[in-house]
């Protein structure tokens, strides 16, 4: 049993899918818990009344007084650095970790094999990267797991009873900021696009989470050659010596850099002489789907596996095992020659950019919550690609107001309702704006909650439709 939790006084802060698992582990470690929670529902009260079973003490409907004697704050990743109860901490020199601080320092428990950690973030294209990269690490032969802001704790897969030879790692920024003492074999930032800007305060201080990522790597920081963004964050890290910089493109890759030449993924970084040579990875066709950013992802993750010595054919053959999740760009149906595609995922403008990249003509079926985003610079750049567009959700004047003003002579359907019946109508006007050979593309660049319970119901409910059309 670690000593430095035998005996320590410790305040988890928050309830749910990283604070139950964070409890557990520091009672299991010795620790006195506190346990403090914004809410007292009633599934707060069967969590609170399981920890308090195994001696922890639970706090509900205040979290934000500091519980006296608290020597560390094991925080829940969506607490706000300005909380008051940070405030506190910081004022009593208290420190605050997140659930994945923690899973780091108890990395190799009882005296496991410490399995490195390959860590991915960015604005977009986190979970499908992280999968790619472990269907590439199995096809190598690896015991490994896709974990972390994924969905799967990694609290529970560094505590837990299997052993791997590493770890496929998703980071939110969130994660990254209570997260001081991470350090990853290699890490990937994918691009970087305002996004919760209301909890960082700053483009510049999410950009600063982010970059956490590269802090200490030992052998490589793979960063997009075409977001430059990306790769200052790498010169302001402060990595260990040999680390490199590799970067990924979808044009003729340069020296310690992973392209594309005439339909094949190549990587000109992880070869001996690379100012001369190149090796062949996969060929485009083997990403699914092959769509500029998907292949990005997949460049990204195979530099990330080449840093852990991967061989091509491992590449080859995971990229080609690869399932996409639902909702990213999936191809729901062909109906009278227009194909429909899903891309519900698509929550805000940079992943909708990417989306509308993918395809030639387009009749555009978006809105939802916007979330304070502006769609002007979205639209400008997807006009002439555009056949129309169908908007639904709170927020859709703000897209709409966006095309009158940079794409005025783009038909633009505007449903007047909220409901969640208002898909199928859309999908039908959708239909109606189509020609043969055009895509039909569900990529609202926005948030869902304005009408349906998450960015899954609303796919599940576009595909409804489309099945409908067919029918």
């Amino acid at each position: 049993m670690p000593s430095e939790f035998t005996g320590k006084h410790v305040t988890v802060a928050g309830l749910g899918v990283s604070g139950v698992p964070a409890a557990k582990v520091l009672l299991g470690l010795g620790a006195h818990v506190t346990v403090v929670n914004d809410g007292d529902d009633e599934r707060a009260r069967t969590q609170a009344a399981e920890l308090e079973s195994l001696g922890a003490t639970v706090r509900l409907g205040d979290g934000d007084t500091l519980p006296e004697g608290t020597e560390l704050i094991v925080t829940a990743p969506g607490w706000k650095p300005t909380k008051p109860l940070f405030t506190a901490a910081g004022q009593a020199g208290v420190p605050v970790w997140g659930d994945v601080e923690l899973a780091w320092r108890l990395r190799g428990l009882d005296g496991r094999k410490a399995a490195p950690w390959l860590a991915v973030t960015g604005t977009n294209g986190k979970t499908t990267t992280v999968q790619m990269l472990a269907s590439i690490l199995k096809a190598a032969g690896l015991r490994t797991a896709a974990v972390g802001n994924i969905g799967v704790s990694l609290l529970d897969t560094v505590t837990g009873d299997t052993e791997y030879d590493v770890l496929a790692v998703e980071l939110s920024s969130y994660q990254l900021h209570w997260a001081p003492s991470l350090r990853a074999h290699s890490a990937a930032v994918l691009n970087l696009a305002p996004d919760h800007l209301d909890w960082h305060g700053s483009m510049e201080a999410y950009a600063a989470d982010k970059g956490r990522i590269y802090e200490g790597n030992r052998v490589a920081c793979v960063y997009n050659v075409a977001d430059k963004a990306t790769e200052e964050l790498v010169r302001a890290a402060d990595v260990e010596e040999g680390c490199r910089a590799v970067g990924f493109t979808l044009g003729t890759p340069g020296p310690s850099q992973l392209g594309v030449v005439e339909g094949l993924l190549v990587d000109r970084a992880f070869v001996e002489d690379r100012q001369k040579n190149a090796q062949e990875l996969a060929e485009v066709s083997d990403v699914n789907p092959p769509a500029p950013h998907n292949i990005a992802n997949a460049l990204a993750a195979a530099g990330l596996a080449r840093a852990f010595g991967v061989s091509a054919a491992a590449v080859r053959d995971g990229l080609r095992a690869f399932t996409p999740d639902a909702h990213r760009i999936a191809h729901v149906a062909d109906v009278d020659g227009v194909a429909y595609v899903d891309d519900s995922k698509a929550t805000n403008t940079h992943a909708t950019e990417a989306s509308l990249a993918a395809y030639e003509s387009i009749v555009w079926i978006a809105g939802g919550l916007a979330k304070g985003a502006t769609f002007d610079e979205l639209v400008v750049g997807a006009a002439k690609r555009l056949r129309g567009a169908v908007l639904i959700g709170a927020d859709r004047a703000l897209i709409r107001e966006a095309l009158a003003r940079h794409a005025p002579e783009v038909p633009v359907v505007d449903l007047d309702r909220t409901d969640t019946g208002a898909m199928l109508q859309a999908v039908q006007e959708a239909r109606r704006l189509a020609r043969p050979g055009d895509t039909v593309l569900l990529a609202p660049a926005c948030a869902s909650m304005d009408m349906f319970t998450n960015y899954n119901q609303r796919g599940d409910a576009f595909a409804q439709a489309v099945r409908e059309l067919g029918a």
